[in-house]
């Protein structure tokens, strides 16, 4: 039986996390989400600089909850596993390493949600995404009304929310959802490559600085966050990369990071 998640991880450092099930749309069954929650754990112990989610076949990236599944549940067996659904979710968001959802397909509900726990988001110029929870007479429960809102404001998240319509790339891009829209999934995945490959240059041990100060510091008033950023700017100090960034600088080299 093939894997529900694979992992590739390249010479670059670039990880390539795919969600393996296409004959169901890559909907997150618990075998799956049990898997998917193992590879990031693999992800945390590997050298991964940049990790790209995305999905397996041509139809979608990941279509939210196994509907079929959660058929035959009892309600607190649904709780449940939504519940895993949210924790897995967060497992993704808490990777310090910068994340991209290359969505080349259909993302919808938990699916969405997935994308919306990277850090980038890019997607392929056919493919639809939305938050269509209400249709189902429930509510997004994996992090969409606070991560959605975060990201494109609160009118334009109850928008999609409440209408439970999808929405396609180029409103995406315009309300800022995704950073880019591609016109197949070849050219997703040269774009997404390329951007992975521009993260891979810079120091690993900056970047989860960086992305830490950025995470943590959204989350509360300007004040604090700016001390936020101050603590994760002290800690690379000390660190060997950034004297081999200043000596790759001053003898006019690319600089040779190890993340230390």
């Amino acid at each position: 039986m093939s894997p529900l998640v694979n992992l590739e991880i390249t010479d670059e450092q670039i990880g390539y996390l795919t969600l393996n099930r296409p004959e169901a749309a890559n909907s997150l069954s618990t075998i799956l989400l049990d898997e998917l929650a193992n590879t990031l754990e693999e992800v945390k112990q590997s050298n991964v600089n940049v990790l790209i989610v995305t999905g397996s076949g041509e139809k979608a990236f990941c279509a939210g909850a196994d509907l079929k599944e959660r058929a035959g549940m009892s309600e607190d067996e649904v709780v449940s596993t939504v519940e895993k659904i949210g924790d897995t979710i967060r497992m993704l968001e808490q990777i310090e390493i910068p994340t991209i959802a290359m969505i080349n397909g259909a993302a919808y509900g938990g699916g969405l949600e997935l994308a919306l726990a990277c850090d980038l988001r890019v997607m392929t110029s056919d493919a639809k995404v939305g938050l269509t929870e209400t249709s189902l007479a429930i509510i997004p429960g994996a992090g969409g009304t606070q991560r959605l809102t975060r990201l494109i404001g609160l009118g334009r998240a109850k928008e999609m929310i409440f209408t439970a319509k999808p929405i396609d790339a180029d409103k995406a891009l315009t309300i800022g959802l995704v950073e880019g829209v591609y016109a197949n999934e070849e050219e997703v995945k040269e774009q997404t490559h390329a951007l992975a490959a521009q993260i891979t240059k810079n120091g690993p041990f900056a970047l989860k600085q960086a992305k830490k100060a950025i995470q943590h510091g959204i989350q509360t008033d300007i004040t604090t966050g700016l001390e936020i950023e101050r603590m994760c700017y002290q800690k690379t100090i000390p660190t060997k990369d950034r004297k081999e960034g200043l000596q790759a600088f001053k003898e006019k080299r690319k600089p040779n990071y190890t993340g230390k």
